[in-house]
Parts: C-alpha cells; structure tokens; sequence
C-alpha cells in the first residue's frame, strides 16, 4: 500500500481541487478501499460532501463542477443545454430577475439526489432528452454537442449545439421563457448552420417546438431560413395553442402573443 505521501501525490494528480468524485469512482480509478477512503476523510484529505461523494481542498464548489463528474466521472448522458448551452456561447445577455443560477441539464440518465444539494444559489433544471428527440439514438444525439472549456482550461464540458439549444428553448416558450426573451435570443441567431438546423428538424419530434422554431426564424428573417427545405419537415396536423388569448399564426398554425404576431 502507498504511504501517506505517495497518497497525496496521487490524490492531487487524480482530483484537482474543487472537483468532485464519488466512492465508487476512488476504489475503481484510485484502486482505494472503503476503509482508505474512511481514513482519508478522517485526515482532511478528502471532503465528504454527500453519501459517497467527496472532493479535495478548500475550494468553493461551482455548478460547472457538478456538471463535470455527471459527465465525465458517473458518465450519464446529461448535457448543459436550452437557455444555458447558449449563454455559455454568448448568444444570451439576458438578465433573469432571479437570484439563483438557472442551469439547463438535457437527459434520461438516473439523477443524483445529491445534485440538488450542494450549492443552495443554483438550481438545476432537468429535462428529458425525449421531449425534444425521442427517438434519436445517443451516438447520434452526440453528434449535435460541442464542448466548452472550465476551470482555467482544464476542463471540458459537453453542451448543446447552439442550433440543437435554440429548439430546446422552444420547449420553455411561454411557460419558464416568455415570446419576449425568446425573440431577443432569436435576433442574435444570424450564424446558425442550415444543414445542421435541416437534420435536427427532421428529427425532431415536437410539433411545438418546431412551429415555433420556424415562427421566430422566419419574423427575423435569418438568410439561413431559405435554405432550410420545410417540406420535409413534419410539422403535423391542426391549430395548437401555445399563447393564451393570442391570435392564430395561419402559417404555423400556432397562437401568440397579439403584440408579437403584430410586431
């Protein structure tokens, strides 16, 4: 077994400060026993943070940390998306009236109780990747992702696609995201990829979120929209009221807002 000092040295080049690990992750990637791992707590060197989630040093946790052992320590399929994934490509200035940081999280894996738990300014909002795709296949989803960097470069985090983003805000229209904020997202959207767009539409399986996708492109007039075929994009059948009391789209065949339909 390696002595204490061994240890430490093994600790810090596995577990940069800050970042955090579960038990199951230290005995299969540390080679450590319950009993190491009782005692490295015991000797500060390790944090219990949670039931068999622990991290190294005296750093504050940050929210990209949580998202970085979903992803790459628990390997779930939980990607950084919607509002959030956009943000993170400066294509959203919006400043919410909450206190709380907002984090959009995209996937079907088991959710971690203790997610919920470490840092009291940050709400995770968790969505189903089948609201969007329900019949993508991972290796395909992951096709439409990009990754970010964190923590001075170090790290990495795997988030949506701002085109993939933009249609998974539309899932938030109106009810956690107004038609207001959502324009002003739009506005900026000028350099989004057509095919990419074409493929992911296709895909797509909600009706909402595609109307209202191609409502919002075609009111900002984006030069990407024309290339985009519509034809093959199965947009169903029927009026669909998205906006209480609005007035009917008659080309979506959606309701919004009078002042945005009007605008």
């Amino acid at each position: 077994m390696a002595g204490n000092p061994d240890r430490r040295r093994l600790l810090e080049n596995l577990i940069p400060e800050g970042s955090i690990v579960t038990r199951q992750w230290l005995m299969e990637k540390a080679s450590l026993s319950k009993h190491a791992i009782d005692n490295l707590v015991k000797s500060h060197q390790l944090r219990l943070l949670s039931k068999g989630v622990y991290t190294r040093g005296s750093i504050r946790l940050s929210w990209q940390s949580i998202v970085s052992t979903l992803q790459s320590v628990m390997d779930t399929d939980y990607l950084v998306g919607g509002l959030t994934a956009l943000e993170l490509k400066g294509f959203s200035h919006y400043i919410p009236g909450s206190r709380k940081t907002i984090i959009h999280l995209y996937g079907n894996d088991k959710w971690p109780i203790w997610v919920d738990e470490l840092i009291s300014e940050v709400t995770f909002v968790r969505h189903r990747r089948s609201e969007l795709f329900a019949t993508m296949d991972p290796a395909i989803s992951r096709q439409y992702t990009l990754q970010v960097p964190w923590g001075g470069g170090t790290h990495a985090l795997n988030i949506s696609q701002p085109e993939r983003a933009c249609l998974e805000v539309m899932t938030d229209v109106p009810n956690q995201i107004s038609f207001e904020h959502a324009e002003q997202l739009f506005q900026g959207m000028t350099t989004l990829s057509p095919r990419t767009l074409q493929r992911l539409l296709e895909d797509c399986t909600s009706i909402k979120a595609k109307r209202l996708f191609l409502w919002f492109a075609t009111r900002n007039t984006h030069s990407w929209l024309a290339k985009i075929d519509q034809e093959r994009i199965d947009l169903g059948s029927g009026n669909r009221v998205i906006a209480e009391s609005g007035e009917l789209d008659k080309v979506y065949q959606i309701t919004v807002p009078r002042q945005s339909q009007n605008g």
